[in-house]
Order: structure tokens, then sequence, then C-alpha cells
């Protein structure tokens, strides 16, 4: 049975796509995952249709969809919120730049059945020697290992639950805008949910290597 729709947003960065595609595949938990491409160049639009006929995920390709340029996350997150209350499931964002390990989908899965009033729950990012990185170095000198907090909560790996999804439409979201994490991290407690951060699940971040998504940021703060 499928426990959770996980979607990753792709904008170029080929090499760094794979590699979190890869390590999705590699879940221990049933999923639907979906790899949304946001205008990225032809040459990862083929090599990511290639290899959606090798590994289990569906390719969404937003030209199809919009004549909008990127970044589309709004639309994304409309159409990901649609599918995962269809199905009644989780929705589980997955960022280009990161890498998951095999139970961490089941981590955050197991975190968000035990607490019914989690809003946003997410992994904690670390480097390649198991640091703590960006965005979450406000962490770093925590000795707990979960920790609910009021501050935003980044969607390099983050849950966000059916409870919440059913509490919030992303339709009402500021269509001006470019990205939500902060926007809605502070929803989910303005409508009393409770935002994790999990210490206990890491994932690797590659924080500066995903660079188109990182120069449309600077230019869309």
């Amino acid at each position: 049975m499928v426990e959770a729709l996980v979607i990753t947003p792709v904008k170029d960065s080929l090499q760094n796509t794979l590699e979190t595609i890869q390590s999705i595949h590699k879940s221990e938990i049933e999923i639907e995952y979906i790899v949304y491409n946001d205008f990225s160049s032809e040459e990862t639009k083929l090599a990511l249709q290639k290899w959606s006929t090798k590994l289990p995920f569906k390719l969404i390709n937003l030209e199809d969809l919009t004549n909008s340029p990127s970044p589309n996350y709004l639309l994304i997150l409309k159409q990901a919120q649609q599918l995962a209350l269809e199905k009644n499931i989780p929705l589980i964002i997955v960022e280009s730049d990161v890498e998951i390990k095999p139970n961490t989908i089941g981590q955050l899965l197991q975190f968000s059945k035990k607490n019914e009033n989690s809003g946003l729950i997410g992994a904690v990012t670390i480097d390649d020697f198991g640091n703590i990185n960006y965005p979450y170095l406000k962490f770093k000198n925590n000795t707990n290992t979960v920790i609910e907090t009021k501050r935003s909560i980044s969607f390099c790996c983050t849950l966000l639950s059916i409870n919440f999804l059913k509490s919030f439409d992303f339709n009402n979201l500021n269509q001006k805008k470019n990205w939500y994490d902060t926007i809605i991290s502070k929803k989910a407690v303005e409508l009393n949910f409770e935002n994790y951060i999990l210490l206990d699940t890491t994932v690797i971040h590659k924080p500066h290597s995903s660079r188109p998504w990182k120069h449309l940021k600077y230019k869309n703060p």
C-alpha cells in the first residue's frame, strides 16, 4: 500500500537530481514518486525522460501545463496537495540537492503517526561529514532528538501531514510569491498544528549544488 506521495521539483543540476532520485528509489517504504521538471534544459529533460523508464517515478514536465517561467513552486504544491488528498496520504517534499536514506521516509511517517497534531516534520540536514548544515544551523547545538519549533521549516526533506493538508488549501497561497516554506510553516502554527525537526533523521544536503534554483531564489527572495 502506498503510504506517502513524494515529490521533487527540478531545475537542471542533473547529476545532483539523479542522486536524489536514486536515493529515493532505495526507500524501504512504498511511495508514489513524482519529479516535476520546471523548465530545465533540453539535456536535463531528455535525461529525466530516460531515467523515468528505468526507475519507478512519474515525470511531469511543467511546460506541458503552463507557460509561466520557473519557478512554478505554487503550481507544483497545488497539484501535489490535490493528489495527496485524493489518496489520503501525507505529502513529502525532497528537493533536488538532498540525498535521503532508505529509512528516512519511514522515520518521518512513523513520527507523523505518533504525533497526530503534527503539521510539518523536517529531517535535519547534514554535510558529508555528518555536521548539521544550512538551513538548520540554528539547531546545531541542540541536544534533543526532537525539536518542536515555530521557526521556519525548509522543504529540503519535509513531510506535510494529511491533517494539515486537509486544513489549508494551497490555492489560498499568495500567487505573487515564489517560495513557500516559510509561509506554509507559519500557516501550520497559525492553525494550531505542531512543527518538528527530527535530529535523529538526517539527510545529506548540498546547498550550493542546485545552482539554477539558487539563482532564482536570489532574484526572488
